[in-house]
This record gives C-alpha cells, sequence and structure tokens, in this order.
C-alpha cells in the first residue's frame, strides 16, 4: 500500500468513525428525550435524582418503573433488529434480506401469540422462576423453526437461493397469519385487546422483568453478530473466495441465522412485530460509513436504536394521552424506504443499452 493509499483508508477510517460517534450522539439523545418526555416530563435534575435514587417518589417511579426500562428495552430492540438485517443482507449477499420478509419475524410472532392465548393451560406447571422465560423461549423457538425451514427450502446444490428464499418467507408469513388470525378467533376479550395492540408492535409493557431477559438475549446475539464482520466481508466476494479464504461458508451462515433468529425472538417476544427497523437501519449505515461491515454493525446498531427511541418517543408524545403503536410509526418510515430501495434495486440490476 503506498502512502497516498494508507492516507485515504486511515482518512476513511476517520470520518466513518467520527459518523458511528454522531450516531451514537443521537441515539444518547433520543434516550434522554425518552426519560424526559411524556405525560408528565421531567428535568434533568430530576433524572439525575432518579438515577442517584434520591428523587422524590413521584418522579422516582416515572423513572425507575416506567421510562428507564422502556429506553434500555427501546434501544436493545433497534439495536437488535438492525444486526439481525445487517447479518442476513451480508450472508445472502441482497439488500431486500430482513428478518420480516424471509419470514422470522412472523415465525417469532406466531410462537408468542400461542403463549399468550394457550399460555395458561401450561403456565400453572411451571415452577415460578421460570414463567417470565416461557415468552421468549417460544418466540425463538417460533423465530429458529423458521429460519431452519427456509434456509432449508432455499438451499439446492450447495447454495442458497435468494428468490427461493424470499418466496419461502412470504409463504411462511402468509402461514404465521393464518394461525395467529386462528388463535386471535379462539382468545377470549382480554387476550383478543392484549394481541391486538402486541401485534401492531410497541414498549408500552416494558418491565425489568421481561425486558431484562430480552436484553440479556438481544445482547448475546448482538455480541455473536458484531464479530463476524470479515466473514460478511468475504461474503460479498462471492461464497467461494469466502470459502478460499478459510471461512466455514455453510457454518458461518448457520451461525448469523441463529443469532439473527435469538434476537428478532426475543425482540418480537417483548416489543411485538416492529417491521422495517432491519431493513432500513443497515442500508443508512452502509450510505454512511461504506460497505465494511467492521464500520456498518456498530454504525446500524446505534441507527436501529436511535430509530426505535425515536419512533417511540413520536408516538407517545403526538396525541397524549393516547399512545398509536410503534409499529405503525416505524411502517410509515420503512414502506416508502422499502419501495425506493426496490425501485433502486431493479434499475441497477437492468443493464443498460
Amino acid at each position: 500500500m503506498t502512502s497516498v493509499e494508507a492516507v485515504g483508508t486511515h482518512g476513511t477510517g476517520l470520518r466513518a468513525s467520527g459518523l458511528i460517534l454522531l450516531f451514537g450522539l443521537f441515539a444518547v439523545g433520543f434516550a434522554l428525550a425518552g426519560l424526559a418526555f411524556g405525560p408528565v416530563n421531567l428535568t434533568l435534575s430530576q433524572i439525575l435524582a432518579a438515577i442517584a435514587g434520591e428523587a422524590d417518589p413521584a418522579p422516582q417511579a416515572i423513572f425507575s418503573q416506567i421510562r428507564a426500562p422502556r429506553v434500555v428495552l427501546g434501544a436493545a430492540v433497534g439495536a437488535g433488529l438492525a444486526l439481525s438485517g445487517t447479518a442476513l443482507q451480508g450472508i445472502l449477499r441482497n439488500p431486500l434480506a430482513d428478518p420480516g420478509l424471509i419470514g422470522v419475524t412472523g415465525g417469532a410472532a406466531l410462537g408468542a401469540v400461542l403463549v399468550i392465548v394457550l399460555g395458561g393451560l401450561v403456565l400453572e406447571e411451571l415452577p415460578v422462576g421460570l414463567r417470565p422465560y416461557l415468552l421468549p423461549t417460544a418466540a425463538f423457538i417460533g423465530a429458529a423453526g423458521v429460519t431452519a425451514f427456509v434456509f432449508g427450502v432455499a438451499r439446492r446444490a450447495g447454495t442458497t437461493s435468494v428468490t427461493t428464499l424470499i418466496l419461502a418467507g412470504v409463504a411462511i408469513n402468509a402461514i404465521a397469519g393464518a394461525g395467529i388470525g386462528a388463535l386471535v378467533y379462539i382468545s377470549d376479550d382480554q387476550q383478543l385487546r392484549d394481541l391486538t395492540f402486541w401485534s401492531m408492535g410497541g414498549l408500552g409493557q416494558a418491565n425489568w422483568t421481561a425486558g431484562l431477559i430480552a436484553v440479556l438475549c438481544i445482547a448475546a446475539a448482538a455480541a455473536g453478530l458484531a464479530r463476524m464482520a470479515r466473514a460478511l466481508d468475504l461474503f460479498q466476494l462471492g461464497e467461494r473466495a469466502a470459502y478460499h479464504s478459510g471461512i466455514d461458508v455453510e457454518r458461518t451462515k448457520m451461525k448469523a441465522a441463529g443469532l439473527s433468529a435469538l434476537a428478532v425472538g426475543a425482540a418480537t417476544a417483548v416489543a411485538g412485530p416492529i417491521g422495517f427497523i432491519g431493513l432500513v437501519a443497515p442500508h443508512l449505515a452502509r450510505l454512511t460509513v461504506g460497505p465494511s461491515h467492521r464500520m456498518v454493525a456498530p454504525a446500524a446498531a446505534l441507527i436501529g436504536a436511535a430509530l426505535v427511541l425515536a419512533a417511540d418517543l413520536a408516538v407517545r408524545t403526538a396525541v397524549p394521552p393516547a399512545e398509536p403503536p410503534i409499529g405503525l410509526a416505524t411502517s410509515l418510515i420503512g414502506g416508502p424506504f422499502f419501495l425506493w430501495l426496490l425501485v433502486r434495486y431493479l434499475h441497477r440490476s437492468i443493464p443498460h443499452a
């Protein structure tokens, strides 16, 4: 490498690092706004006092029991979905890959809805200490089962067909939707109300018990996905090139798929299906910090966290005291972005005369 190339690479790395720092500041800013704003606003001094455990009873309760678990969970959900989308797009070498599009979110949702509607049949048989784990476990099993199925269907002659993968995901989403519809039909009034709000996504039910379980699962998955940056870079050259570079291609695919299923399952269990974060965040990261997954992974995680926190803040403050589902906000952002991405992708795929 020449000195000019080294300076250019160093400059690019500094720019990407600066942008990642900026995304981190955005995420922290939205987190602080989420702690401060709501039906009852908290000042910075009240927040600091609540962190120290020295606030008055009302601000202390608002901070520790409502807003802090909500902000922590929102950041974890956004980062987990973004890293899952980054990994799936990387191993499939397709910008349209997304946990929702290939059915992973649908499988996790079906597992969670099964517990919400039918969990009472087995909940009393479980030890008290294991009961909080039932919902995230069911969501993970649903996500992992769908992931294994769609990758198995799409694999032919040692390669994975992206077209078949997406078509299988469409079929799985339809089946999961039918299953959820049947469970909704047999649910009682309280379950139906819970399912209606849960299915549109939101952080309104955030609490430390379920939230910490989800955060631990998402953190474990995120740590594993973040360590796959080199492998994901090599996948962009093709599976054959990755194999000759010393990467165990199939093991890497299964590892990325399993970790993505863990993150998506945990996020869906506690926040419901929140769409498009796994699609939008990785693309915003690549557009700003470049193609290297060493930079894309942290950038996407911070963008995903900031997007979820911003969407949550928007729905909480838009029409108080009502609280529209956060899934509506992310769909309003992600839907047009996906259409733009699809048109751009098709335009680049068609050779010009």
